[in-house]
This record gives structure tokens, sequence and C-alpha cells, in this order.
């Protein structure tokens, strides 16, 4: 059995993303200035930490779960029983759930605020916040393997992140205005 998780794939994981996206950011930085492109490659940044927070098993020994001791369905006990800690924060996986979309909504925000089209984008975008957190809801009920549980409540808090993450970067395009950072084109001569 190959033995995969772990704080250290993690945190490897992230690393690798982390230099993804800063040569995406990089790529798109003369055509998109630098507010558009490093929001597009924080957006994507964020949900490869996502995936890889909710998706990799908190630790390589997971063992072996047989196909009918898994659970068949997702708990739809909202609120119900979560875990008190986890290993990266003290406080309880809600609040870990929560602020794991946070980013996500606030650079969705920012990514989207340059286009006149944003105010009808934003929404959408925030739809599929919460469908990626349903499919990775999803996809921990079908691979038992990771030894994780699918509930709705995860997705509550997720789209409750991602939401309060857009009310920030609702604030912030004020601050950083998108719109006005654009390349401007060298005069060939």
């Amino acid at each position: 059995m190959v033995e995969f998780g772990g704080i250290g794939v993690m945190l490897g994981g992230t690393a690798v993303a982390a230099v993804a996206c800063l040569v995406l950011a990089l790529i798109l930085l003369r055509p998109l200035g630098w507010v558009s492109a490093f929001s597009i490659a924080g957006l994507c940044g964020a949900l490869a930490v996502i995936a890889l927070v909710t998706l990799v098993p908190t630790s390589a020994q997971t063992g072996y779960i047989a196909a009918e001791t898994r659970s068949a369905t997702c708990s739809w006990d909202i609120g119900g029983p979560a875990p008190d800690g986890f290993w990266i924060f003290e406080s309880g996986q809600r609040t870990l759930n929560t602020v794991l979309f946070v980013p996500a909504g606030v650079l969705l925000v920012l990514t989207l605020a340059r286009w006149r089209t944003a105010w009808v984008l934003v929404p959408l975008g925030l739809l599929g916040l919460a469908a990626y957190s349903a499919l990775i809801e999803r996809t921990q009920l079908e691979l038992a393997r990771i030894n994780r549980a699918c509930d709705v409540t995860d997705v509550i808090d997720n789209v409750t992140g991602a939401v309060f993450g857009a009310g920030a970067g609702l604030v912030l395009i004020v601050v950083f205005q998108p719109w006005r950072h654009k390349h401007r084109k060298l005069d060939a001569r």
C-alpha cells in the first residue's frame, strides 16, 4: 500500500502551487496590471490550498477502509458534531472550514472587479465556490481511502467564509481599484 498524506504533503503541494501561481502572475502582469494578475494567481492558489487541506489525508497511515464500513451518504446533521480541533488551528474545525474559503472570496472579487459585468460575475463566482465545496464533500464521500467525512455543515461553513471574503473584497476594491491598474502599451518608435 502506498502511504500518502500528512502535513508535509500539504505543505509541499502548497509550495508547488505557490510557484505555479507566481509564474501565472508574472505572465498576466503585463496585459492585466499587478492587481488583477496577482488576484487571479492568488485565487488559483487559494483553490489549490483548499483542495490540499480537504482532500489530502491528515496522516500517511490512514490504513485500509473497507467499502462496506464506509459511509454511504453525507451527514445532514447541520451544526452537528465536528472534531474539537485541527492540527493547523487550535479552534474547531468549523472555524477552519469558514476561514479556509475567506481568501477565495476576497480574491474572487478582486479578480472580477476590473470588468463592468462584475455585478453578475461575482454572485456567479460565489455559486461556483459553493459548487466547489459541494464537489469536495462528494469526493470525500466517494474516496473512503482519504479517511474524510462528508458533511453538509462543511459546505455551509465554506460558503459563509466565501461570502465574508467577498464582503472584505468589496472593501479592498475601493483601496486597490483594479480597473485603474492596466498596463500601458509602449510606443513603437
